[in-house]
């Protein structure tokens, strides 16, 4: 099982940073390729894309602006399966991506991703008022697992948050 390819280039309006790929990801090579995993639904639902993409489209979406990554490479079972040492090295590496590439937002999917990241221990959805790496905006959006509690409807209300202010800025 190999790493994904992260789909990073430079003037991305987003780049989705996950906890790490799934197993199922691992196989097949795409972000979010478990099939009870929502991001696929939640993107077009909130209207972040124009249609329901699949998986094995992932790199498609660079086209749109979007790009993909992970604040750990390696794909396991579940988030609880990542050790301490990972997000450490996981941590400087994605903080070297962001400043490389500098993307307008860094959306990240989870609380969880995001804590790890900025080893704050409390956050709020949405765009967080102090980003960790300058001039890139940080959006804090629900995990798009199937494992999650939340309702779909309200995190695609979340998602469409993100959208929304997309679309307010190309309007001006």
């Amino acid at each position: 099982m190999d790493k994904i390819m992260d789909h990073l280039d430079y003037g991305l309006s987003v780049l989705f940073i996950g906890f790490n790929p799934s197993l199922r990801s691992g196989e097949v090579g795409h972000h979010y390729a478990n099939p009870r995993n929502n991001f696929w639904r939640i993107l077009h639902r909130s209207g972040l894309t124009p249609r329901l993409y699949e998986a094995f489209e992932d790199r498609d979406l660079l086209k749109l602006g979007y790009g993909f990554t992970n604040i750990v490479a390696r794909p396991t079972r579940g988030a609880e399966d990542i050790t301490r040492e990972e997000y450490v090295q996981g941590r400087e590496i994605l903080k070297a991506k962001l400043k490389q590439y500098r993307p307008r937002i860094a959306c990240f999917v989870g609380k969880g991703v995001y804590t790890e990241f900025s080893r704050r221990p409390q956050v709020e959805w949405g765009f967080q008022q102090e980003p960790v790496v300058e001039e890139v905006q940080e959006f804090v959006a629900p995990s798009s697992s199937g494992l999650v509690r939340m309702k779909l409807d309200d995190i695609v209300g979340i998602y469409k948050q993100l959208n929304d202010y997309l679309i307010n800025q190309e309007r001006t």
